[in-house]
């Protein structure tokens, strides 16, 4: 048996029943977790969706996501798996789903039934387009969500045109935005004694960060293109090439753009009529950045990462994956390891937030299938007797 869960943490004592699949909503029962909460994963017993191909190792598509949980292995397609579902549901506080809308209602476990017996339920769906609407039945991919929500082409360039993200960033904010809702409706419940429905997709989450991005076209009403490399409202304010790789430059105003010169041995460059405002340096950009690159080829990025913020020029290297052991990035714990007794070691990235005095922790590596579906039930009063029973009628395994 694993650690239990963080008891000094936010989400102590909370309950949540996860049902979800691949990454919006597992992220968002993963947050849930590293703040204390007791996530318990509901998953079929003939297997997960994400393995390693041709292994019945767990892919770390689905580890990534999934740290913290337990898993309670059950056959909702099976009328036994779903009237225990039933049971063990007014113990819960949260529930999570990310099937299409409708699917948990035909399964007799919507959000309705659930709250009927537990009127103090937090019912989380996510999905890709929301529970109603023209497009409420669509599936919902992160690429498609990128695409109809403006993102895509802000990103990218002029000659390539839209592209997407390097990770599944509508996932990843439908997850976040869930669990910031099954917060606020758990806050709301401690004053109104009531649960409620959060509704949250990946269409609603990637409009909702677009800001200026959008604001751009709300003040001129034009559409604003892809970005490419470079702040679209500063320069110099984007991704530059030294000697041995790229950085990150932004000398986002006059002081920081003067200091920037100096540092690169082009004093002159402040009093050029080209550069010598922001508009100008916007209009010149191809022209300042080619400039900039010159100068920059001559010294690696290690060179010019410590020469320019030392002159008061925030950059950064443009790190990969195999870089990202950063002095910076461990002294702040966000690389983590711990046993597997599958993959040897589990690895996954730290805690984003820190609290001072009720801090989360990781301390449940992500579980095998069914690994807890007998601690599970034991808990919630099924006896031996009916658990050999829900075993030989494959309604549970583990």
């Amino acid at each position: 048996m694993q650690e239990r869960p963080n008891e000094g943490a936010p989400l102590s004592g909370i309950r949540v029943l996860d049902f979800t699949r691949y990454l919006a909503g597992p992220f968002c029962t993963m947050l849930l977790s590293d703040y204390g909460a007791d996530v318990v994963r509901v998953e079929s017993p003939k297997g997960r969706e994400l393995r390693v191909p041709g292994s019945d190792r767990d892919s770390y598509f689905f580890l990534s996501a999934n740290r913290g949980k337990r898993s309670l292995a059950v056959d909702l397609k099976r009328a036994r798996g779903r009237e225990l579902i039933e049971r063990l549901a007014p113990a819960y506080d949260v529930v999570v789903e990310n099937f299409r809308p409708g699917v948990m209602d035909k399964l007799g476990l919507g959000a309705s039934t659930l709250m009927a017996s537990n009127p103090r339920l937090v019912f989380c769906s996510i999905s890709g387009f929301g529970s109603d609407g023209p497009y409420r039945d669509r599936p919902g991919f992160d690429q498609i969500a990128q695409g109809m929500g403006g993102f895509m082409s802000l990103t990218g360039t002029k000659e390539q045109g839209p592209t997407r993200a390097g990770i599944a960033i509508c996932d990843l904010l439908a997850g976040m935005f869930a669990a910031q809702g099954i917060q606020l409706a758990l806050f709301s419940r401690e004053r109104t004694g009531r649960g409620q429905v959060v509704d949250a997709s990946l269409l609603e989450s990637i409009l909702g960060v677009l800001t200026w991005g959008a604001g751009m076209y709300f003040e001129g009403g034009k559409a604003p293109g892809p970005a490419g490399h470079h702040h679209p409202l500063a320069s110099p304010y984007g991704r530059f090439r030294a000697r041995d790789g790229y950085l990150n430059i932004a000398a986002g105003n006059d002081a920081m753009w003067t200091k920037l010169a100096h540092a690169l041995g082009r004093p002159q460059w402040p009093q050029d009529p080209r550069f010598d405002s922001a508009g100008a340096r916007l209009r010149n950009r191809d022209a300042l950045s080619e400039a900039i690159e010159q100068v920059l080829s001559t010294q690696g990025v290690e060179h010019w990462v410590q020469l320019l913020n030392e002159a008061g020029v925030p950059t950064g290297p443009v790190l990969n994956m195999e870089q990202l052991n950063d002095p910076q990035v461990l002294a702040r714990e966000m690389l983590v390891e711990m046993p597997h007794p599958v993959v040897g070691t589990f690895k996954t990235t730290g805690l984003p937030i820190k609290l001072s005095e009720t801090p989360g922790r990781i301390q449940r590596r992500p579980p095998l299938l069914g690994e807890h579906t007998e601690e599970v039930l034991q808990e919630h009063g099924v006896s031996a007797t009916e658990l050999a029973e829900l075993r030989a009628e494959a309604v549970v395994s583990g």
